[in-house]
């Protein structure tokens, strides 16, 4: 399979998700919180950099279930500038992608 290059966007996003989920594991361990949500403690550590930017959709449900973030709040925070490009009422939206 070959992977198309993230955009700059998608690169944004994943920095975000890795920080919000930074701040949400607060002192709890990595560790931790990977065993919980029944990912390996290295794909979260990569999620958490900004490594990963576009991990699969279960992968996050899982993480932000165990950090008790509701789906809405992560797409809130992750979605942010971008979403104030795209003008109200167009109706046209590009394609985004949420997992690889």
């Amino acid at each position: 399979m070959v992977r198309l290059p993230l955009t700059p966007t998608e690169i944004e996003r994943g920095q975000r998700l890795g920080s919000l989920l930074r701040r949400a594991r607060g002192e709890r361990s990595m560790l931790d919180i990977a065993l919980a949500a029944h990912v390996s403690p290295e794909t979260l550590r990569k999620i958490e950099t900004g490594r990963v930017a576009t991990p699969a959709f279960p992968t996050i449900a899982a993480i932000a279930d165990v950090l008790g973030l509701s789906l809405d709040a992560v797409w809130a925070e992750i979605s942010g500038p971008e979403r104030a490009l795209s003008p109200a009422g167009s109706g046209h939206h590009a394609p985004e992608r949420l997992a690889s």
